[in-house]
């Protein structure tokens, strides 16, 4: 059967604007403000998921979710660089941040590696398709977590991830069965 999966990225937040590592910061009011405005633009899905960041769970809340969390969706672990600029880390740890940046098995800072996110990415969607009924589900995830879902549903290389740009607050499109997924582009502006 086919999964309908929309993987929505969470509003703005401080960290956003700072180009900080993730550090569990909340939404900014302008944030909020979007996405509860965006809210009745959604369909209703069979069932929804969140990551466990405050900025996922605070959007699935003013897009009037009520999502299931899913560890399967967190964000990369940042090891020793959570909570710092990307500016201040590279001036710090220039070939440390040059390498993450270029090699997806690298993990510089102590935690996850790009690899690593894309694999545990990977398994949560194929257990999605896995299902004997077709649905529609709706997940709001890290940007992180968007970029290696597309790459596990495209059979993309992992070199790939840092050559897609995810806007705060937009939706991605994946259709999938089991170890077959589909992302669809071109859905129409209302």
């Amino acid at each position: 059967m086919t999964v309908r999966l929309t993987l929505i990225s969470p509003a703005t937040s401080e960290a956003l604007r700072d180009v900080r590592f993730d550090d569990q910061s909340p939404l900014d009011s302008a944030g909020i403000a979007r996405a509860e405005a965006a809210a009745a633009t959604l369909n209703s899905p069979a069932r929804t998921y969140v990551s466990p960041s405050p900025r996922c769970r605070q959007t699935a809340r003013a897009l009037g979710l009520r999502p299931e969390p899913s560890s399967g969706l967190a964000a990369c672990d940042m090891g020793r660089w959570r909570g710092q600029t990307l500016d201040a880390v590279a001036a710090a740890e220039e070939e440390a941040v040059a390498a993450w940046l270029s090699d997806p098995t690298a993990a510089p800072h102590g935690g996850e590696s790009l690899r690593d996110v894309r694999l545990r990415v990977g398994a949560w969607l194929d257990a999605l398709a896995d299902g004997d009924r077709s649905e529609h589900i709706t997940a709001v995830a890290e940007p992180d977590v968007i970029r290696a879902a597309v790459l596990h549903a495209l059979t993309a290389p992992d070199e790939m991830f840092w050559r897609m740009d995810i806007r705060p607050l937009t939706a991605t499109h994946l259709t999938g069965r089991v170890h077959r997924w589909n992302l669809r582009i071109g859905s129409t502006l209302e």
